[in-house]
């Protein structure tokens, strides 16, 4: 999916970038992310998470090294919606 939108930058450097395009980005307030430049372009993404790698018994995961948000209702369903949408799947959300 592309999403294209226009913004401006403040004189204190800062940018605004509109809902609209967080969400289709996945992107939550407070979230860290990492900028670069890429082909000259400035990439924004969710920084990744840095973890640790640890023996559980058989297997090895991943811990995270700082906290982590719990992964709310609202976003698994607005993540599901998007997914939908962007592979052309109707979806009908379950009335509780």
């Amino acid at each position: 999916m592309i999403c294209t939108m226009k913004s401006t930058i403040d004189a204190a450097g800062r940018l605004v970038i509109p809902r609209d395009l967080r969400r289709a980005a996945g992107i939550e307030p407070g979230v860290p992310l990492e900028l670069r430049v890429e082909d000259g372009a400035v990439v924004i993404e969710p920084a990744s998470t840095p973890v640790r790698m640890e023996r559980r018994g058989r297997f090895v995961v991943a811990r995270p090294l700082l906290p982590i948000p719990p992964l709310t209702n609202e976003t698994v369903e607005r993540t599901r919606d998007r997914l939908a949408a962007e592979r052309g799947i109707p979806h009908a959300r379950k009335k509780r």
